[in-house]
């Protein structure tokens, strides 16, 4: 599908978190290790990250593959940040813009990122589409599920939802309108790092000096990394990692054994 990667901590060089590691985001871009769903993430891709005393991310996104970017090694040599999103992207929909469908997707101070797939797009999300302001749908920047997703997603965070309440309930109303969905997101606003598992892989590294590392897989062999359980959501800052288990809206609608299935 995708693979995804954010950042807290002391400020690195971009290449130092997405090019050097030894199974780096650049690296699983046509050898991931852990990927369950498709194999090359060819599509586009594309990085966020966050300067001193400016609470707007900046972003560079393109449709190719991230190893065809001559530009890229240059940029992340010297551009450097203490927060940082990123992804390489596995197109599971045609979308005529194809850079436009890149993560990270940006809206105010938030990045964010969608590894996975709507089930039954577009035709599941019609009625979820239909609740969102005009003008919001207006503006998606791509008409593939994962704009939508952010869509929905950035309606509750300017509404002043708290960024793990607003993603656990994201998910689960998309999960309640389209199951099957797989839905591993990823959003930061450069002091936080909300994260679900949803169907795919999802780790997490912490270290000293308040460093946290998020990601689809590790980059690395540490042997710190920490694996999350499937349906579940992370809430990160540079001091504290939380997990909390997430309810699958199916759970709800599974039949009653009766008493002579029970005996």
């Amino acid at each position: 599908m995708c693979r995804h990667l954010a950042y807290l901590g002391p400020e690195e060089p971009l290449g130092r978190l997405l090019l050097e590691p030894p199974h780096s985001l650049y690296r699983q871009s046509w050898a991931p290790r852990r990927q369950r769903y498709g194999t090359v993430n060819a599509d586009g891709f594309g990085v966020g990250w966050y300067a001193p005393d400016d609470p707007v991310p900046a972003r560079y996104r393109r449709a190719g593959p991230i190893w065809a970017d001559t530009s890229l090694t240059d940029l992340a040599r010297v551009v450097r940040s203490g927060a940082v999103l990123a992804a390489v992207r596995d197109a599971t929909s045609c979308d005529p813009d194809p850079e436009a469908a890149a993560a990270p997707y940006t809206g105010d101070r938030w990045l964010f990122s969608h590894n996975g797939a709507v089930k039954g797009w577009p035709d599941s999300m019609g009625g979820l589409a239909g609740s969102l302001p005009p003008v919001e749908l207006l503006s998606l920047e791509s008409r593939c599920d994962s704009a939508l997703v952010w869509a929905l997603l950035l309606n509750r965070l300017r509404a002043g939802m708290e960024d793990g309440k607003a993603l656990a309930d994201t998910v689960l109303e998309v999960a309640s309108a389209a199951p099957g969905s797989r839905l591993n997101l990823l959003v930061t606003d450069g002091q936080t790092i909300t994260a679900t598992a949803w169907g795919d892989t999802l780790w997490y590294l912490t270290g000293p000096g308040g460093r946290v590392v998020v990601a689809s897989e590790p980059y690395d062999d540490d042997p710190h990394w920490q694996e999350v359980a499937d349906r579940t959501l992370l809430s990160a800052t540079r001091t504290d990692v939380l997990l909390t288990p997430l309810k699958d809206p199916r759970d709800d609608m599974a039949p009653v054994p009766s008493e002579e299935s029970r005996t």
